[in-house]
């Protein structure tokens, strides 16, 4: 036979938990991608040197 009272508390644990675990997910893939993001810099960084911004002329021209 069933208890009703674990089934009611387990449901509510289960209510619970879901939002949580769907943040907690949330957020191991912003760091995932976060990191491969700056990986992805680095190496581009190492193999490319940037490139200097082109010089705004302090005169306008005529």
């Amino acid at each position: 036979m069933k208890n009703p009272f674990m089934s009611i508390f387990m449901s509510a644990v289960n209510r619970a938990a879901g939002p949580a675990r769907a943040q907690a997910t949330a957020a191991v893939k912003r760091e995932t991608v976060k990191s491969a993001r700056q990986l992805t810099t680095a190496w581009i960084n190492a193999v490319l040197p940037p490139v200097a911004a082109p010089r705004k002329n302090k005169r306008p021209e005529k």
